[in-house]
């Protein structure tokens, strides 16, 4: 679980979060900077069908959004990436910002083998539990679950054993 003052963040885990915790103020107090490209933008204001995520976005004014495209290198541009992820890792280049909040498998992978630290969802969960945050992660994962947020049964077992409450099951 890397620890740093800045990051950049997808989608997915802006979503998930919202929908473990009903808002993002979680990472308003771990990060004292989050950068949004415009392109995850875009994503997260098209809001699908039922528009999820789209106001606790909106309201969340500290969140620092890039208003113009970003010119993404070739080599991010490959078919199993998706222009948020490529996105979100060109902008910490960009930025030096050595943290990106990535949740996809490949994302996270072209991630690390351009040199940043990757942390997902669920590790911010984990940070803000550690640091004292009075919520239940069983109920978060719950919440996501309830989203169509896939989680391994690996990752909740993890998660819940880390959170102190690997003795409850969940639903």
């Amino acid at each position: 679980m890397p620890e740093t003052e800045r990051i950049v963040i997808d989608t997915a885990p802006l979503i998930s979060l919202v929908a473990a915790l009903g808002d993002l103020k979680v990472l308003q107090s771990l990060y004292s900077q989050v950068l949004v490209p415009f392109e995850v933008c875009q994503e997260i204001l098209a809001g699908g069908s039922s528009g999820f995520a789209v106001a606790e976005f909106e309201t969340a004014d500290w969140l620092q959004r890039w208003s113009n495209p970003l010119e993404i290198s070739p080599s991010l541009l490959i078919p199993s990436l998706d222009r948020g992820e490529a996105s979100v890792i060109q902008l910490a280049i960009n930025e030096k910002v050595q943290t990106v909040c990535i949740d996809e498998t490949v994302g996270r992978r072209v991630a690390k083998s351009n040199g940043l630290l990757v942390t997902g969802s669920i590790a911010i969960l984990l940070r803000a539990k550690k640091e004292g945050g009075s919520f239940s992660m069983q109920e978060a994962i719950q919440r996501m679950r309830n989203r169509r947020i896939r989680l391994s049964e690996k990752l909740v077992n993890f998660a819940l054993s880390q959170a102190g409450e690997s003795d409850r099951s969940l639903i």
